[in-house]
């Protein structure tokens, strides 16, 4: 239900919240825009940022809707010939299409066609192993190179120290002239596979956050009309990567301490994303019928995700009011979306996980990603990468990914769905996760199509062994 919306459902039993709320979920944005609109000016300024938030959802939906029918149409015909309209209709009841209707008119998702290639594997599957094949050449010369460093006694090895350049530039009168900026930017910090982490330089004065498991550096400015406002930070830090074997967790592993506190919070529902309900324990307990260690009852959830899920380019994840329900509803999820499902499957029959994300910094393919750390007693926790075996579909390096990951990190986030240091006011761009960056200003949240960032990796470079302690 769209009620599961974490930001703007924190109900108070408020018949217009629920009443716009509801009609934002069955598709009907205008009747939802009037419910807000027709609010005396005292409650429009008490509940301000609920009624900014649900109006902001609204257009992230239209922008990820926004192409029509025909325009869908037009754009399959061009790569398939005898295209029918039962063609595209059998498409949409599979789910190979996503559609809305908003005010009953329909709209496709602005990906639904590049996603069709990736989804229907039976007629198109073919053109995409060439793809396939080259990632999975990739990673394995990752793997290799991993593999042949000596391990610590947390089996994190091939240290590489990476410089990381991030910048990020508002455009030119998003922010009236005068007003002051204030943006946040993603930083590393430190676990098992990262250390020893330095600012370099920055624009503006930085701010580290405090207490947030999204880590940032915050930064403010004065908007100059006519100007775009630019923010840059540098840093560098020391990543290894981290792998076990089936075997040698097989050799450590324990029974759960069940009354641990970390074993209860990793363990249980985490509002609104991972909710630990009887579907989920059902799908989690026939996946894991055979039984079995946590290690082997992991690595069937892994395989079932992998074998039924392709990846999907996604929509706007605040839009979703709960990932995992989503993914098993539409057939498919991107990064994020399969390993929020993996973590709700693996919690819903007693196994700890966590989340865990930033940006891939493999050569040539620097991107965000989205990733976890599975939980076993006597081990620790251990790293994990669903989406990785969901792209290659290969036994070796969806194995390797099962209980481990690349040196090719930027580790960013402990958490999903947590609050901003310092706080935001407004509705945030990325209410789940934080990679691309955060805007506003007193006036509201300065939307993603008024700003760009980037990531540049600067260096990448081997460094000497290294002993932890912890």
């Amino acid at each position: 239900m769209l009620l599961a919306f974490a930001i703007v459902c924190n109900a108070e039993g408020l018949q217009w919240k629920q009443d716009a709320i509801e009609c934002v979920h069955t598709g009907m944005f205008a009747k939802a825009d009037s419910i807000l609109a027709s609010m005396d000016e005292k409650e429009s300024d008490k509940y301000a940022f609920e009624i900014d938030s649900i109006r902001q959802i609204m257009q992230r939906i239209r922008n990820d809707f926004n192409v029509t029918p025909e325009e869908g149409y037009e754009e399959i015909s061009r790569r398939v010939a005898n295209l029918t309209p039962g063609m595209v209709e059998d498409w949409k009841q599979r789910k190979c299409i996503e559609t809305m209707n908003i005010d009953g008119k329909e709209w496709w998702f602005r990906k639904a066609v590049r996603n069709l290639w990736l989804l229907d594997y039976e007629n198109f599957g073919m053109q995409n192993e060439a793809d396939r094949k080259k990632e999975y050449n990739e990673l394995y010369k990752y793997y290799i190179e991993s593999m042949s460093s000596r391990p610590d006694e947390r089996n994190v090895r091939n240290w590489h120290k990476a410089e990381i350049v991030y910048t990020l530039d508002v455009d030119a009168d998003a922010v009236p002239d005068g007003e002051k900026i204030r943006v946040w930017l993603p930083f590393p910090f430190e676990n098992d596979r990262q250390r020893n982490i330095k600012l370099l330089g920055s624009s503006h004065k930085v701010k580290k956050s405090r207490g947030s498991k999204h880590h940032t550096v915050s930064m403010e400015a004065v908007a100059e009309a006519g100007k775009p406002t630019h923010f840059e930070v540098t840093y560098e830090y020391e990543v290894g990567a981290q792998s076990y074997s089936a075997d040698v967790i097989a050799q450590m592993i324990e029974p759960y301490d069940k009354g641990r506190k970390e074993y209860k919070k990793y363990t249980g529902s985490e509002y609104p994303h991972i909710i630990c309900n009887e579907r989920m324990r059902h799908i989690a307990d026939s996946i894991t019928a055979a039984g079995g260690t946590p290690l082997e009852q992991a690595s069937v959830v892994y395989d079932w995700i992998v074998d039924n899920f392709p990846w999907a380019g996604a929509r706007d994840y605040s839009t979703i009011p709960n990932i995992p329900e989503y993914v098993l509803e539409q057939g498919h999820g991107d990064c994020g979306q399969v390993t929020l499902l993996y973590i709700t499957l693996l919690r819903s029959i007693g196994i700890p996980a966590r989340w865990e994300s930033g940006w891939m910094l493999h050569p040539g393919r620097v991107g965000m990603h989205d990733w976890c750390e599975v939980y076993f007693e006597g081990v620790g926790w251990v790293p994990c990468d669903v989406s990785m075996g969901s792209t290659v579909r290969n036994e070796v390096i969806g194995d390797y990914y099962k209980t481990g990951i690349d040196v090719y990190r930027l580790a960013t986030n402990e958490c999903n769905n947590g609050t901003l240091s310092p706080k935001k006011r407004f509705l945030r761009t990325e209410t789940v996760d934080f990679q691309e960056g955060e805007v506003e200003w007193k006036g509201g949240n300065v939307p993603h199509s008024a700003w760009t960032s980037n990531l540049k990796v600067n260096k990448f470079k081997r460094v000497g062994t290294y002993n932890n302690k912890k």
